[in-house]
């Protein structure tokens, strides 16, 4: 009897995309190790299973990573898979936002991610197997305005798993890219909270616009985070796990807008995001 798969997930708190990735891994037999920062630890307890373990970790943190993984592979003697699903929003206008807002976007939801992987490679790579899962999203490869900082360090994101899963080929290590649409979570919420600190100078009469931005993957016809999770971590544990998972309300029009012209692409957020109206 194959033993069950050690699985790893950051950003795993109740009413986000984690949560779930670790009931779908349960499900499907998995051994799960659920991890988030300690403020948000107490939002991880609920889990229905003694296949689920909760740990804390900070993605922004060399000693966090470094402290988690080794505890997880001295307890388990392995980590198959990795899932880097931590994350958190940023929005406003480019020329207006504040650089430390836009670096810590970049420290959580880009290095965070390669943080994890440098840390888990050397293991993975000494046993010739492994999957590691970094999750882009659909404004990766199309920004819209209002969320730039976010978009970029998908896109980042978007960049380095497609060097990594050549680089970690040689080592038996699959990389796979996540590029949800538009997923019912909390994500909107959060992205909303952090907006209220903002008194936007140039950008006063776009205010509206932008909290609008915020709140735009939270529509009525977004996807069940539930559904989104069982389909890709389905895909995952498969025979032969793809190199890319596209999945999610919006992810159509994006791969349009994705092969349309600039000035169609351009347009098209000009009318979504108010932009026109400017005086």
């Amino acid at each position: 009897m194959h033993e069950p798969k050690v699985v790893l997930v950051t950003g795993c708190a109740k009413g986000g995309i984690g949560y779930e990735y670790c009931r779908a891994f349960n499900e499907q037999g998995c051994r799960v190790i659920a991890s988030d920062i300690p403020q948000r630890k107490d939002d991880m307890v609920d889990y229905d299973s003694d296949k689920i373990e909760t740990i804390e970790l900070d993605v922004s943190s060399d000693e966090s990573v470094s402290s988690a993984v080794d505890g997880v592979i001295s307890k388990y003697g392995r980590i198959d898979l990795l899932i880097n699903n931590a994350g958190i929003g940023s929005t406003g206008p480019l020329a207006e936002l504040s650089l430390d807002a836009i670096q810590r976007a970049w420290e959580i939801n880009t290095l965070g991610q390669l943080r994890m992987v440098q840390q888990v490679v050397p293991h993975m790579a000494s046993r010739r197997q492994g999957i590691i899962v970094n999750v882009g999203s659909v404004v990766g490869k199309v920004p819209t305005p209002w969320a730039g900082s976010y978009c970029s360090s998908k896109a980042a994101v978007h960049a380095m798993t497609n060097t990594l899963r050549v680089e970690l080929r040689p080592f038996g290590i699959d990389v796979v890219l996540v590029v949800p649409g538009a997923i019912r979570s909390n994500f909107g919420n959060s992205s909303l909270e952090n907006l209220r600190n903002n008194d936007w100078k140039l950008y006063k009469e776009f205010k509206d616009s932008i909290a609008e931005r915020a709140r735009a993957s939270q529509g009525s016809k977004a996807t069940d985070a539930t559904m989104f999770a069982r389909h890709v971590v389905k895909k995952v544990l498969s025979r032969k796990p793809p190199k890319q998972i596209v999945f999610g309300h919006m992810t159509g029009l994006f791969t349009v807008l994705s092969c349309s012209p600039l000035w169609v692409r351009d347009m098209f957020f000009n009318n979504r995001f108010n932009l026109n109206k400017i005086k």
